[in-house]
């Protein structure tokens, strides 16, 4: 098959000054020309042009794509694995990036009085307010919320950092829980669901064990609640809303 370069522009969703530019620094020449002297491409031209997006897409400028793509050592199976890395690490920068946003906008709406460098020191990429703005969002308990955002607006540095430091010492027994196999409806799992019932008590506001319930479904619906428990251990937002059922039955037998 051979396409035209309108066509071609139209499958990249880019334009044809663009693909003329490919053409005259020699990134992307098309292999064929029609009778009347038009660009035509072939699909080892759309491969290639593949990849010319994919890199620039990643933020390389256009010489340092040419010597990629260029490289006679290279082979397509050598691309696809340049590419796997470099993809996936850019996925993990963008959700820490979107995580850090997400933090930052709680933060404000809580009203936390504590500086940039303050916030980032304690907080890092894991910030803990979601559990109140979260619960506000979807029960629009606002009397609630309320006191909930005069608890907190006091809090200190150092009451955030001891707060994060329960935080990580729950989650590196949770982490550790999964790797010895518990499954979620045993007593040392239900035993960190309800240390994780108790520090939303302790923190935000009064966490009953039905609240407790909802809370444990949106850890698995909502996606930066889930990448926040899965970054701790891989499909422990799974787990630990199994767990939250299961204690919530255990506390109401």
């Amino acid at each position: 098959m051979e396409y035209a370069i309108g066509q071609v522009a139209g499958f990249a969703g880019i334009t044809v000054r663009t693909l003329h530019h490919y053409d005259t620094i020699g990134l992307l020449s098309p292999s064929g020309r029609s009778t009347a002297g038009h660009r035509r491409y072939d699909d080892a031209d759309l491969d290639r042009l593949q990849q010319i997006l994919f890199y620039r897409e990643l933020g390389f400028p256009l010489d340092e794509v040419a010597v990629l793509l260029d490289d006679p050592g290279a082979d397509p199976r050598a691309h696809l694995r340049r590419q796997h890395r470099l993809l996936t690490a850019r996925i993990g920068e963008l959700q820490r990036m979107a995580a850090a946003v997400a933090h930052a906008m709680e933060a404000r709406s809580m009203g936390i009085n504590l500086t940039p460098e303050e916030k980032f020191e304690v907080f890092g990429h894991k910030d803990p307010e979601r559990y109140a703005e979260e619960s506000a969002r979807r029960w629009g308990d606002t009397d609630t919320y309320a006191r909930t955002r005069e608890r907190v607006a006091d809090y200190t540095k150092d009451d955030w950092q001891r707060m994060k430091n329960e935080i990580d010492a729950w989650g590196t027994a949770y982490a550790a829980l999964m790797d010895a196999g518990e499954l979620p409806g045993s007593a040392a799992a239900m035993d960190l669901a309800e240390a994780h019932r108790a520090h939303i008590t302790t923190w935000f506001f009064d966490c009953h064990p039905t609240v407790h319930r909802h809370l444990a479904e949106s850890y698995v619906s909502d996606e930066n609640y889930r990448a926040f428990y899965d970054s701790i251990h891989d499909g422990l937002a799974e787990h630990l809303r199994a767990a939250i059922h299961a204690n919530a039955r255990r506390l109401a037998a």
